[in-house]
């Protein structure tokens, strides 16, 4: 999805780059597919639709799960201290977005995505703790803990609105309890971000935790 939704411009495509399994490939780099969001973010208002005053995001997210005889099928990641994801990334502002069966249906946890090697794959390792519940961009207090139990979707939005071409690969996501992996990169940083207090500030992060 993306602002282009409600007459935006911002083109965004999510495609399945599947595993290449050529006898004559030496690459290393697609030998389990992965899934690339890429396109290019616009910040120009429609015409005629005086009522949009903000453009330039573009976001993706898995799809809920399919019901089972017992009722909802979700994610329980409880056990788990670890987001990781395995990606390759152009160096964007991109956030995690997670949904869970909040109270309020519009909450998402977010999180900032920092590559440290743009254009090469990396491992990336969020705790889950350190994620923010939002609704519609600003913070909300007081902040209430990630429903640990009932994820339903997850998915990498970008909404620092700066015009231009981005591009995202991932080609896995899974909860771990591992923070040894080989080549993985525990989260954090510190930087402003897009995110916003409910006075309008903007939230810094430092070591992975906001500000």
């Amino acid at each position: 999805m993306s602002d282009a939704d409600m007459g935006g411009f911002t083109k965004a495509n999510l495609d399945w780059n599947p595993p290449d399994v050529s006898s004559s490939s030496k690459s290393t780099n697609n030998s389990r597919g992965y899934a690339r969001f890429h396109g290019n973010i616009s910040i120009d208002l429609p015409a005629n639709k005086p009522q949009i005053q903000r453009t330039g995001y573009a976001a993706w997210r898995t799809r809920d799960r399919p019901p089972t005889i017992f009722g909802k099928s979700l994610w329980d990641i409880d056990p788990y201290t670890y987001l990781a994801m395995r990606i390759k990334s152009d160096g964007r502002k991109y956030f995690v977005n997670l949904q869970t069966e909040s109270i309020v249906p519009s909450d998402i946890h977010q999180h900032r995505v920092y590559a440290r090697k743009p254009g090469e794959w990396e491992t990336v390792l969020i705790k889950w703790n350190d994620f923010v519940r939002t609704n519609h961009g600003t913070v909300m207090e007081p902040q209430t803990e990630l429903m640990r139990q009932k994820v339903r979707t997850i998915g990498i939005g970008l909404i620092d609105r700066v015009p231009g071409k981005f591009d995202i690969s991932v080609e896995s996501i899974w909860a771990t309890n591992n923070a040894t992996m080989d080549d993985s990169i525990e989260d954090g940083g510190l930087e402003e971000g897009q995110l916003k207090s409910k006075h309008g500030a903007n939230i810094r992060w430092n070591g992975s935790k906001p500000l």
